[in-house]
């Protein structure tokens, strides 16, 4: 039997993958993390399906979880916000399962900052003006970030800034990027993205804050920051350019 961390997207019900949809309805166990997933995607649960959130549970009890009930040879849906591969603690859960010699997979899903760069209508890599995309986070209540990830020494690389779990900090935020990317930058904050209650704060680096603070944005939010969200007049990409040598096939 095998144990499944799924993406469950950004928040809206229908912004998860196909895969993700048929083992949520198909797993005889489910844990998910609390108010974050749709309610919508766990009402797909099978009738008799043991439904745990996780959201106050230690990593031990977790994995406790999902070790015994593979051992009952349960199939489950270990379903997590976003995409797995961004701020999901699998890492830790599926060492612990490596130990415990229980089988895992992986399944993709929409993370919050691709649903937000859809809220602001922007692409985030625009020809001539970002080509990267940096995506980190602040140290609230969580692990505090490693040497060299400050928010200064990344922002030196003037690539387009996506900042999760920084709502509360966002004028600790605003401060430390202005120096990098001048007081006029735009910047936004998209706060449940893709949700019915979706609200999205635009602005520059210098009123962001205060806008923030206004509409009551504290949590379940992302901060993109870069010039590509007012870029206008920018080069076409070289990828559909008649200049370019393309092959028949």
């Amino acid at each position: 039997m095998t144990v499944r961390f799924v993406g469950a997207g950004p928040g809206a019900a229908d912004l998860v993958t196909v895969r993700a949809a048929s083992i949520i309805a198909s797993s005889p166990v489910c844990l998910y993390a609390g108010s974050l997933v749709p309610r919508e995607l766990l009402d797909t649960c099978p009738a008799d399906a043991r439904v745990v959130n996780t959201a106050r549970m230690t990593l031990d009890a977790i994995v406790d979880e999902l070790v015994t009930a593979s051992r009952d040879g349960l199939d489950v849906a270990r379903v997590h916000s976003g995409d797995p591969s961004l701020y999901s603690a699998v890492a830790e859960q599926s060492r612990r399962l490596d130990a415990a010699g229980v089988d895992y997979e992986i399944v993709p899903g929409v993370p919050a900052f691709a649903a937000a760069a859809a809220a602001l209508g922007r692409e985030l890599t625009v020809p001539g003006i970002s080509q990267s995309v940096v995506l980190t986070r602040v140290s609230t209540l969580s692990t505090a970030m490693p040497d060299g990830e400050d928010l200064p020494t990344l922002a030196r690389s003037g690539a387009t800034l996506v900042i999760h779990l920084g709502a509360r900090q966002i004028h600790s935020i605003t401060e430390q990027l202005v120096p990098h990317y001048g007081s006029d930058c735009p910047a936004a904050v998209v706060a449940f993205a893709s949700r019915a209650d979706e609200v999205i704060v635009r602005g520059t680096l210098a009123d962001l804050a205060d806008a923030t603070v206004a509409a009551g944005i504290v949590k379940t939010a992302v901060v993109v920051v870069g010039r590509v969200l007012s870029a206008e007049g920018f080069p076409d990409s070289f990828l559909y350019s008649a200049a370019r040598r393309r092959l028949d096939h």
